[in-house]
């Protein structure tokens, strides 16, 4: 059991809309070059009612209680999904990331397939409008298996996502996950999935020395069990140059988000001050959680 006071406020006064796939199939109309505004400004208020499609409803209301709705902001390869998952498994809601919904889109040969491969391989962001498709498939699914609350990897990444997401539903809280370069580059470069149970796992052994007044940092490698040592793949964009090009890409693109939700009163940033074990722990207390299942691990 999670014992959490920052956000149970926001949790149960923030808003919500009817339904949460409805929702995201009219963020794709509202992201659609035929979608049309008096302004080139996105109003919530104005542009969400406005043309709204038949059976969508009131897009807002004040819920009597719900799980958290979180987002993870943070460079690519900082570790949002390690630590997004961590916390959807204490907190009871799903763990969606944009980054594996492009991923099982092109395992599955589907029609946005080799439009995806193109744009992943050249180290390009994917669009709002195949994002938000991904997104909508997702949370229906979710819906029908009666899930509530979610915790987002990778959406919002654009000051537009993060404008229209505001419109429609509220997020309780965002946390940007920080690393320093050379670490994040190491990490990225170290990365391993299991070719048959699609395991993450990590080679790199990162040993940065303490020097200029910059604290010293050790993150270890998460080996794959002996049955996955010999099936281990590397992803395609994980190359040095698409991993620096991905990075200036966030930098230009991502990092206004930050400030979106600074001004909001919602962001906290975390900088990571070492591996899973020195930093799991530190971020629990950043957000006034528990994990009592880790605790009697470590004591045990």
């Amino acid at each position: 059991m999670a014992g959490f006071s920052r956000c149970s406020v926001a949790s149960t006064a923030a808003k919500t809309p009817t339904s949460a796939a409805a929702t995201f199939s009219y963020l794709i109309r509202a992201l659609s070059p035929s979608f049309s505004s008096s302004s080139s400004t996105f109003d919530p208020e104005t542009d969400l009612n406005r043309g709204k499609p038949p059976g969508l409803g009131t897009l807002k209301r004040e819920p009597k209680g719900r799980n958290v709705q979180w987002a993870f902001l943070g460079c690519p390869g900082v570790g949002k999904g390690t630590y997004a998952s961590r916390l959807s498994n204490l907190l009871g809601v799903p763990h969606i990331a944009t980054g594996d919904l492009v991923r099982d889109e092109l395992a599955s040969s589907g029609p946005l397939s080799s439009q995806l491969k193109e744009i992943v391989n050249q180290g390009k962001l994917v669009s709002d409008e195949i994002i938000i498709d991904l997104l909508s498939k997702r949370l229906e699914k979710g819906e029908a298996k009666g899930e509530s609350g979610f915790i987002l990897d990778g959406f919002p990444r654009t000051v537009r996502q993060a404008e229209i997401l505001e419109g429609v539903t509220d997020i309780d809280l965002v946390i940007n996950l920080k690393l320093r370069e050379e670490a994040l580059l190491a990490k990225c470069l170290g990365r391993r999935i299991c070719s048959e149970c699609g395991g993450n796992y990590n080679v790199a052994s990162i040993d940065i020395k303490a020097e200029n007044g910059s604290p010293g940092m050790y993150m270890a490698p998460l080996p794959p069990p002996p049955e996955c040592a010999s099936k281990l793949i590397t992803r395609p964009d994980d190359t040095e140059e698409i991993v620096k090009k991905r990075l200036r890409v966030y930098q230009t693109m991502t990092q206004p988000v930050e400030d979106f939700y600074r001004s909001r009163g919602k962001l906290v940033e975390f900088d990571l001050p070492g591996g899973i074990l020195e930093s799991w722990p530190k971020l629990l207390r950043a957000l006034n959680l528990e994990d009592h299942d880790d605790k009697q691990s470590a004591a045990a």
